[in-house]
């Protein structure tokens, strides 16, 4: 059943179990109502207002009681609570689940694909409109809790299908100076296995007569759930106990992609000083929620400084992980050449560079959407973007620019504290994409293409790519796209035109010309 999906805890609340499942599920009742009957709540009660009521960590999808009221206070503009927004989140996946599942049924029989691709989309900005952008509206120019000047960090962790959520959260806590002070926000997007079976990522199994790699989805066990991993371990379930465990549970069937993903995990954000991106198979350095927090303080701009690199890499066989190399700089850039990712401008590191004259990090031109660190005020200048799914290239040269000319300056940290999991397509695992395909029928990453194709616009005209102009857009009919655009769109203290010429994009040759500020580490 390619249309299915773990509908059966998205509820809008306890007390609207029986009219859900009547209306959008076929899953037994009893089945629905164990969500509610068997949820886990932090034990410890917060002293901070808008944590309570608290949030059910497991099971998967457990609903938020009293979910009308506290959707009502919360977008009233006034009185949000964690649950509320955790209420919102819910709801609009319910309803995501239940029109995706109307189009799978449709695409059945659905031979004209750029009809079903627009379809979709409509779909998807109509859900948006309804359930995302009033809550987004009313906070906008304003945090939306009041920001604790106590040192804590809040980690954002978007997780598609991940082995190592657990191992990640058990690291993370396992080598912070202060766990305490460490909260965490992650969007676990997995494979639940209720309704429908689970299946590999196109995993590798021979070649071909002509040596090319041939593939394979095969049917799989339901995905690990790295939160219940890290909860129930004696060693760490105090964390989860103590609330600083914020999961949002979403079916691999309305996964969209990563900027989706850390949309969703911003808004699980509770007050914490600093913000913290990353992905969801890291390792730890020791210390180093202390030593980003040092780190970024040294940089010039603060508190308006974002420091962020491409962490080096890492096997699951490698001996612990202690940090301390140099970090990558983010200094050059290139237009994509495949077709695939539309020529989308894609950042990569440059030469490795110290200044001994400058006494902190140096100044870089780009953010990694896998790692980046900030004060929380960033939320603020820098909303995350609701209207990008489906796109896995492009958020980055998006959020770059955005937040520079919202007045961050970007910074490589002198150190690599965290190490990442880099993921070649031979490791078959599962890809976002490959659940688009076998959800609208079209298995493969071929119709995820196509909405990103059109999606990608967005970006595209945020950053000024002369043939994607507002007025080229509208002629060809696709303004849907660029909905809302000037609330997600370049800040108010320096111009777009300022950020190409200080990242030396040239869009007319499209190509990235060398930024020597950046390679020599002159700017502080």
């Amino acid at each position: 059943n390619n249309g299915g999906g773990d509908i059966g805890g998205i509820i809008r609340g306890a007390d609207a179990a029986k009219k859900t499942a009547a209306a959008v599920s076929d899953k037994p009742l009893d089945t629905m109502a164990a969500a509610a009957q068997n949820a886990i709540f932090p034990t410890v009660v917060s002293d901070v207002a808008h944590l309570n009521p608290s949030v059910p960590y497991l099971p998967p999808h457990a609903p938020v009681p009293n979910a009308d009221g506290l959707i009502e206070t919360t977008l009233s503009g006034s009185n949000p609570t964690m649950a509320g927004i955790h209420a919102i989140l819910q709801r609009f996946l319910l309803d995501l689940h239940e029109s995706n599942r109307n189009f799978a049924t449709d695409a059945k029989t659905e031979n004209d694909r750029e009809g079903l691709r627009d379809r979709v989309i409509q779909a998807y900005f109509d859900l948006a409109n309804k359930h995302l952008i009033p809550f987004d509206k009313a906070y906008r120019g304003k945090n939306i809790f009041p920001v604790r000047e106590d040192g804590s960090i809040f980690m954002s962790l978007a997780s598609f299908r991940d082995h190592l959520l657990g191992a990640t959260l058990k690291e993370a806590f396992r080598k912070a100076e202060h766990p305490e002070r460490l909260f965490i926000g992650a969007v676990v997007q997995n494979c639940f296995g209720d309704e429908y079976v689970c299946k590999t990522g196109a995993q590798v199994v021979g070649k071909d007569k002509n040596g090319r790699p041939q593939t394979k989805v095969s049917d799989a066990p339901p995905d690990k759930n790295g939160v219940e991993e890290f909860c129930t371990d004696p060693s760490f379930k105090k964390y989860c106990e103590a609330g600083q465990i914020r999961a949002l549970y979403v079916n691999e069937t309305e996964s969209l992609g990563p900027a989706a993903a850390r949309y969703y995990a911003s808004k699980l954000w509770g007050g914490e000083t600093y913000y913290l991106q990353a992905d969801a198979h890291l390792r730890f350095a020791p210390n180093f929620d202390t030593r980003y927090i040092d780190e970024v303080k040294a940089a010039k701009a603060y508190p308006k400084a974002v420091l962020s690199s491409y962490p080096p890499g890492f096997s699951e066989s490698d001996p612990d992980y202690v940090g301390g190399t140099t970090g990558a700089r983010l200094c050059t850039c290139e237009f994509s050449h495949s077709d695939v990712e539309d020529h989308i401008i894609r950042i990569n590191t440059g030469g490795h560079c110290t200044n001994d004259q400058v006494d902190g990090p140096t100044q870089i031109a780009f953010i990694a959407a896998g790692f980046f660190f900030a004060r929380a005020e960033f939320l603020k200048d820098v909303p995350f973007d609701p209207y990008l799914p489906w796109c896995f290239m492009g958020e980055e040269i998006a959020l770059s620019s955005r937040a520079w000319t919202s007045g961050w300056d970007i910074y490589a940290p002198r150190q690599n504290l965290i190490a990442h999991q880099y993921r070649p397509g031979r490791m078959g695992l599962p890809k976002f994409w490959g659940s688009v395909g076998r959800l609208f029928g079209r298995p493969g990453p071929g119709f995820n293409t196509r909405l990103q194709k059109k999606i990608i616009k967005r970006v595209k005209n945020l950053v000024g790519y002369p043939e994607v102009s507002t007025e080229e857009v509208e002629k060809d009919g696709d303004e849907l796209v660029l909905t809302d655009l000037e609330f997600y769109g370049m800040g108010s203290e320096r111009t777009r035109q300022a950020y190409v010429e200080f990242t030396n994009i040239d869009f007319s040759s499209k190509s990235c010309k060398n930024m020597q500020w950046c390679n020599k580490c002159t700017m502080a």
